[in-house]
């Protein structure tokens, strides 16, 4: 079966820059997603359109195209209490602040007594990367998976 709308693929990945891989997916257990469903770079879905189970495959991305430049103006100043993840904060550590649009991941830049400098873009910001994909299965979406519009893994649906 071919990837197209609705369908439900499973696969593998490695994201790399020009400074070689930055994350593996075969770490974990496979990435499982709803295609034509949100949550994955426009141009990942895009190149996976069409592809079968036992497809390899690689699709580079420009910055534009994968988490955006990186913003100049999204560092921030904000009170140490605020960050979330860990109660002890260094440079280079994510933190999950609250902001109006719900939760938001940033990276610690420099930590002082009562506040802590973040930068609110996505890590990979500003960087092109290269996706090595393969496609581990594809299956038609049942009607629940539709219905909540993302895919369940083994054994039903898990919230």
């Amino acid at each position: 079966m071919k990837i197209a709308s609705n369908t439900v693929v499973q696969f593998h990945y490695a994201v790399s820059d020009a400074n070689g891989e930055i994350e593996n997916s075969r770490q974990y257990e496979p990435v499982l997603y709803l295609h034509g469903q949100p949550g994955l770079l426009d141009g990942l879905v895009s190149a996976m359109e069409g592809h079968e189970a036992g497809d390899v495959f690689s699709v580079s991305l420009s910055a534009d195209e994968a988490y955006g430049p990186k913003q100049e103006n999204a560092i921030q100043k904000v009170q140490v209490k605020h960050l979330q993840g860990a109660k002890k904060w260094k440079p280079g550590m994510i933190a999950v602040i609250q902001t109006e649009e719900g939760p938001r991941q940033v990276t610690v830049i420099k930590v002082g007594l009562s506040q802590a400098e973040v930068d609110a873009n996505h890590p990979l910001a500003g960087r092109d990367l290269t996706f090595d994909v393969e496609i581990l299965d594809v299956r038609e979406a049942t009607e629940e998976e539709l219905a909540h519009g993302h895919a369940h893994g083994a054994g039903g649906h898990h919230h």
